[in-house]
């Protein structure tokens, strides 16, 4: 609609504009005059009622326009009501209109009667008729004189020139919709003869109703951003919790290592340690026996030499036999003692301690990241989205369940049409939800299954011919082949070694962050992720079961409810 020209709107515009007030001393409630005004007499309320439908209105106003009709309707929403209601003053509504009455009353200068001589009083109305701006007591014939009854009244303003028709000289009471302007009742007769005019009342309550539909897409936007702003807070919060709690755990799994390296050094340490004393334990007992053996030597030493120096022939022959040769005793060429700890035995120590810091750096290490991505599933899982499939874009071969839950390849082609949004080649279907901001996600059932892919797709793609799955053709998407051949579907495709095999996959996409993420939900361990997207296109799930050759891969693909990992 386009702005209007006229006196009399600018003037309702001025008087209606949308200044904030606030009304109660402790509220931070925020409301307009726009939103006190009585669709009927477009003045700030007086005792205000609610009507049934919830709308607010003059008690007055209502009452009088009920008793000219035969029907209760609402002014503004035209509701029809079957009995009449019983009306009550919404005082609260009351309260906040007379608080705002004082307030503009006190803020506006007072308009002077044009009738006074002398000292002016303040004026109670205009008559648009009269072009006069009445004081309580010029105002009182227009009270009982029958002719002066039907005047048109008003607030009391000071340009009321502005509410008449320079022209005719009469007051302003028609909207002119053809040339978006305000009329008078001889205006119609001549240059807006034959043009669509109403009342300007109506055409004010219909731009209100407009007004009110802005204002309420307004605040839905104001909603929308409040909401936005809180989901970056909470993120903030939840990153900050999520890096507070990494730290504490490097600090537990360091904290731990250290432990086992203590023990390591410890155990290494009293290893020597008892070398050492072995050593000294197996050379106290050589020495010893070395000892005995010099004692026994010595004796025979004193014997041969008394031997050697006696007269006695007959002794000498007698044992001769027993002391010509040495004593026995052992051979210690040999023999040593081991006093240092080998370069073998400190490798095998070292060894051990590294073979036991491994084991327990990869236990520690895949015991917190398989906490980690549990509870990052427990996060991301509360995006969790229903997902069905949309026949319109699968490909003829595909059977799909009652549900859309379900999709196998079949043994026959279905004679369907060949429009654009399906896939006539690729053994493709799409969900039918879209997405193009926030976060999404959902889970996928492949147990039993040799051949899939699936993932999300942009809206623009290729859907004749064959498919190859990249990014850069808007796909992400990851897949299994031949049973145990898992890849990451890039340029070029990424190979993925798992532990286990997969049973249930979940997909999570942040449209914001250009990140797609897939997850093993049985295991709870991230997969793959793509990152540093840009999506300039709406976002749908995507599905492939793959080829069924002699049935081997006969098990459907099946968007699984989710089921929060706990």
């Amino acid at each position: 609609m386009a702005k209007p020209s006229s006196p009399q709107l600018r003037k309702c515009k001025r008087k209606n504009m949308d200044t904030p007030v606030y009304f109660s001393h402790d509220s931070s409630s925020l409301l307009t005059e726009e939103q006190l005004l009585c669709s009927i007499c477009l003045d700030v309320f007086t005792d205000p009622i609610t009507t049934p439908c919830g709308h607010n209105v003059c008690k007055s106003c209502l009452t009088q326009c009920w008793d000219k009709s035969q029907h209760c309707l609402c002014p503004l929403c035209k509701e029809e009501f079957t009995k009449r209601p019983e009306l009550k003053i919404n005082t609260t509504l009351r309260e906040v209109a007379d608080h705002f009455k004082k307030k503009r009353g006190s803020e506006k200068p007072e308009v002077l009667c044009d009738a006074c001589s002398g000292e002016k009083l303040k004026a109670l109305k205009s008559c648009l008729d009269c072009v006069l701006t009445l004081c309580k007591s010029h105002l009182e014939p227009h009270n009982h004189v029958p002719r002066l009854k039907k005047h048109k009244l008003i607030n009391p303003v000071e340009n009321l020139e502005d509410y008449i028709c320079q022209k005719h000289e009469r007051a302003l009471e028609l909207f002119c919709r053809d040339d978006q302007t305000c009329v008078c009742q001889f205006c119609t007769e001549g240059d807006h003869k034959n043009h669509n005019t109403v009342p300007i009342e109506e055409e004010s309550r219909e731009r209100k109703t407009q007004l009110m539909k802005t204002q309420t897409d307004v605040q839905q936007m104001v909603r929308d951003r409040q909401k936005k702003i809180k989901e970056i807070k909470d993120s903030v919060k939840l990153s900050k919790r999520s890096t507070e709690k990494e730290k504490a755990d490097s600090v537990e799994v360091l904290t731990a290592l250290i432990r086992t390296i203590e023990r390591s050094q410890t155990e290494l340490l009293e290893v020597m340690e008892e070398k050492q004393k072995a050593a000294e334990r197996q050379a106290e007992g050589l020495i010893k026996e070395l000892e005995q053996e010099i004692s026994v030597l010595k004796r025979r030493n004193t014997e041969l030499e008394q031997l050697l120096h006696t007269e006695e022939h007959l002794h000498l022959l007698q044992v001769y036999s027993s002391m010509c040769s040495p004593p026995h005793t052992k051979n210690w060429t040999e023999i040593s003692i081991n006093t240092d700890v080998s370069e073998d035995t400190v490798r095998t120590a070292l060894s051990q301690l590294q073979q036991t810091l491994n084991e327990k750096l990869t236990k520690t290490l895949d015991d917190k990241l398989k906490e980690t991505v549990s509870t990052e599933l427990k996060r991301i899982q509360q995006y969790a989205v229903d997902v069905t499939l949309d026949p319109d874009t699968a490909n003829p071969y595909l059977i799909l369940s009652a549900d859309g839950k379900q999709v196998t390849y079949g043994k026959k082609f279905k004679n369907l049409p060949d429009t654009p949004q399906r896939f006539n080649a690729s053994p493709c279907v799409l969900g039918k939800q879209s997405f193009s901001s926030g976060r999404f996600y959902y889970e996928v059932h492949v147990r039993g299954k040799t051949k899939w892919a699936f993932g999300v797709v942009r809206e623009n793609i290729n859907r004749k011919g064959w498919i190859i799955l990249t990014p850069q053709n808007g796909f992400w998407a990851v897949g299994l082949r031949n049973e145990t051949q898992y890849k990451a579907c890039n340029d070029p495709f990424v190979s993925l070694t798992l532990r286990e095999k997969l049973e249930v996959v979940g997909v999570f996409v942040d449209c914001e962050q250009g990140l797609i993420s897939f997850y093993d939900v049985k295991s709870r361990s991230h997969i793959y992720s793509f990152t540093g997207q840009v999506f300039t296109e709406k976002l749908y799930p995507y599905f492939s079961p793959g080829l069924n050759e002699r049935g081997e891969n006969s098990a459907p693909l099946i968007i699984s409810p989710v089921f929060k990992t706990k």
